[in-house]
């Protein structure tokens, strides 16, 4: 780090003050405001009112929060301390109007945007999965069009829901409709479960997805299919979109449309660490239903997602800096 480069601050230190006390954001990390300027800044977006089925993950950014009380400075899967590498700070919520969805979609898009223009990263928690077309949208504006991983039991490329475009289940046709995804460079992991149709399958082929169902995980290994997605998605830049529900119901309860036979945590961890050479430029974890969990199981979870993700960002962050010295 050069002289002139501010030294990140971190979370509060949990031998001088217990994790159950002290601040209530992400990892106990300083607010946005309180140091100026994110690397990665985690953001809250609590809007559920694109689900099809049970509610309450405009629950989920706060639970994630709260959860994520219990990370420690170093990840020592990677070999990194995310928050001394790079400034992470949480810049809170994004309040998005719960009975316009359209207007929501404009509101989410446009905040994220302003955190992007600062040179930031995001690492945001839903919210329900329709914020991440808005998200894709502000990123693709910075970046151009996107790779996209996307984690989910479903695939999340349908076209409307009682004649809604704008709902949990279609955000990413949208997103190829605008052409603000890289099509050579897109895939489902973690799918499962009943569909509506075979045309399903076939309309999602044609713009693009390539899919590693969560049996293929179970079969074919965490590695070999961290190694399929490294090769997809080359050197272009990446968004990570990661609904809760790839997990299956025993790992990941808390969520609004739960399907049998998913992945385990710690699947989805390892397939994570293994995409830390991509070029990860933001990412987003939703459907945290807490409603519908007991013990935190869900949330730990997914905090425990979010802080790879960050890992992988901080890394990227911090060795670009030293490529620049």
């Amino acid at each position: 780090m050069s002289s002139d480069q501010q030294q990140p601050r971190g979370p509060v230190d949990s031998s001088r003050i217990p994790r159950f006390a002290g601040p209530a954001t992400f990892a106990r990390l300083p607010r946005l405001d309180e140091v100026g300027r994110a690397d990665v800044a985690v953001v809250g977006v609590p809007f559920d009112s694109g689900v099809s089925y049970r509610p309450g993950a405009r629950f989920g950014s706060n639970a994630v929060r709260e959860a994520s009380r219990l990370l420690r400075p170093y990840n020592p899967a990677q070999d990194a301390s995310p928050f001394a590498l790079a400034q992470v700070a949480d810049a809170g919520d994004i309040a998005a109007n719960p009975f316009d969805i359209h207007e929501a979609v404009e509101t989410v898009e446009r905040a994220a945007g302003e955190l992007l223009d600062t040179g930031a990263r995001l690492m945001t928690l839903g919210g329900d999965h329709t914020i991440a077309l808005p998200l894709l949208r502000a990123v693709a504006r910075r970046h151009g069009p996107v790779a996209l991983l996307h984690f989910d039991a479903h695939l999340d490329t349908w076209d409307t829901y009682f004649g809604a475009e704008y709902t949990h289940g279609t955000p990413f046709r949208r997103a190829v409709e605008e052409g603000i995804l890289d099509t050579s460079a897109l895939s489902h992991v973690g799918t499962r479960g009943p569909l509506y149709g075979k045309k399903d399958l076939t309309d999602d082929a044609k713009m693009g997805f390539g899919i590693v169902t969560s049996a293929d995980v179970m079969r074919r290994g965490v590695d070999e299919v961290a190694d399929q997605l490294r090769q997809r998605i080359g050197d272009r830049p990446l968004y990570v979109s990661i609904d809760i529900d790839c997990l299956d119901p025993a790992h990941a309860p808390g969520t609004g449309t739960p399907e049998a036979g998913g992945m385990t945590s710690r699947e989805l961890l390892e397939i994570l660490r293994g995409l830390a050479s991509c070029n990860l430029v933001s990412a987003d974890v939703v459907e945290v239903a807490p409603a519908y969990d007991h013990a935190e199981i869900t949330s730990v979870a997914a905090s425990h997602t979010a802080y790879e993700l960050t890992t992988i960002m901080s890394r990227q962050i911090a060795a670009g800096r030293e490529d620049r010295v």
